[in-house]
C-alpha cells in the first residue's frame, strides 16, 4: 500500500506501540518510548515488555518497528490487531516486511519517530 498519511499526521495520532528493546536505556526503542510518553502519547511496548502485538491493551494507531527485521516480520505475521500505520525505523526494514505490509494493505512509512517528535510536537 502506498503511503497516504503524511508524517505530520502520524504524529497527531494517539496510541503508539514501540516494538523493540524498551528496557535498555541505550537502545533507540527505549529513547523513543520515553520521548513519546513525555509528550503525552499512549504507549505500550512489545519485545522486552509485552511478548506479542496481540497483548496490547488498546487499538493501535501507530506500530513503530525498532527491532531486528527478522523478529519484526515474525511479530507482524502473528498480529491479529488492526493497525492504522507502521513506522519502520532505519535498520528495521526488510524486503519481507515491505512485501508483507503491501500484501495485507497495511500503510507504512520509513521514518524516525524521534525526528517526528522534534519536528511536529
Amino acid at each position: 500500500m502506498e503511503v497516504i498519511m503524511e508524517f505530520k499526521d502520524v504524529m497527531n495520532l494517539k496510541n503508539f506501540v514501540v516494538v523493540g528493546n524498551t528496557i535498555n536505556e541505550e537502545k533507540y526503542a527505549y529513547k523513543i518510548k520515553k520521548a513519546l510518553l513525555e509528550k503525552g502519547y499512549n504507549v505500550e511496548s512489545v519485545g522486552k515488555e509485552l511478548q506479542s502485538i496481540n497483548d496490547v491493551s488498546f487499538d493501535i494507531d501507530v506500530l513503530d518497528l525498532c527491532i531486528n527485521p527478522m523478529l519484526g516480520i515474525k511479530l507482524l505475521q502473528e498480529n491479529k490487531k488492526n493497525i492504522k500505520i507502521v513506522v519502520i525505523q532505519p535498520g528495521a526494514e526488510s524486503t519481507e516486511i515491505f512485501e508483507y505490509l503491501k500484501q495485507n494493505n497495511i500503510e507504512y512509512i520509513e521514518a524516525c519517530l524521534l525526528i517526528g517528535l522534534a519536528l511536529y510536537k
